[in-house]
């Protein structure tokens, strides 16, 4: 099957739905597996698979954060900062990430992830109650969206596996308000790279669309799982993710140091 055949609507779906569920239980984009299974069960290339797990993520990231809000939890106001944050973040690594080393700035962000893995294992994540935007929050918000488009331009990964964490960890927040909180923040900048990849055709619609429908049936399923689990569970569970991401990029980073 040559890449430009447009591969069965089935593996696009069952794809969605693993993603989905990812997004709507640890409050990620759910790339971290599409892009894996697009690569692997279809002819995608990296750019291709890139883009059609994208036009997935917003809508999946939106159910996901309305499933959150029938539970009776919808971090919209910290959300924004975040969001403002991602998209300043944005415009700032494109910037200065072809300005500054690299190298180093990469093994920065694996030791953050690397840090908030181990605290995932080590604290127990409250349950219940908002996070409140306060003087001392509100600028901290801002800065770990910032972190988190710059970490998606620099490292590729969605901004979930950094934020999630670091709310919990650093500013207190529950589980289920930090997976509100980054599903949210999260949908403004994945509407606006589909946008930019359907207009360079590195996407094909209808590939993301049978995704965006598996992942838009799973993600209330996912939401639903965050509830049921024990916060200190869900975190060990979130700790593992961040953890075999971490290993990933430690491992491509070396690839990258050898060539």
């Amino acid at each position: 099957m040559q890449e430009n055949t447009p591969p069965p609507w089935l593996p696009l779906v069952i794809i969605g739905l693993i993603g989905g569920f990812f997004a709507g239980t640890f409050g990620v984009g759910g790339g971290l597996v599409m892009v894996p299974l697009l690569l692997w069960w279809t002819t995608f290339d990296q750019r291709r698979a890139n883009a059609t797990s994208l036009l997935a993520i917003t809508p999946a990231s939106l159910i996901g954060a309305i499933s959150f809000s029938i539970g009776g939890v919808f971090e919209w106001f910290p959300a924004i900062f975040v969001a403002l944050g991602s998209v300043l973040g944005a415009q700032l690594g494109a910037r200065i990430l072809s300005r500054i080393p690299l190298v180093p700035l990469k093994w920065a962000f694996i030791t953050f992830i690397v840090l908030s893995s181990v605290g995932l294992f080590l604290e127990v994540p409250t349950r219940g109650g908002s996070l409140e935007v306060t003087a001392t929050t509100a600028p901290v918000l801002l800065g770990l969206g910032m972190l988190m488009g710059v970490g998606a331009g620099l490292l590729g990964i969605g901004g979930g596996v950094i934020a999630t964490p670091a709310i919990m960890l650093f500013l207190g927040g529950s589980d289920v308000a930090a997976k509100s909180i980054s599903l949210l923040a999260m949908a403004p900048g994945a509407l606006s790279g589909s946008i930019l990849h359907i207009r360079h055709k590195n996407a094909v619609m209808r590939d993301g669309l049978w995704v965006a429908l598996g992942a838009v049936c799973a993600a209330p399923l996912g939401a639903y799982s965050a509830f049921a689990l024990s916060p200190r569970l869900a975190a060990i569970l979130f700790g593992l993710l961040t953890a075999s991401v971490a290993v990933s990029l430690i491992i491509r980073a070396i690839r990258e140091g050898k060539n």
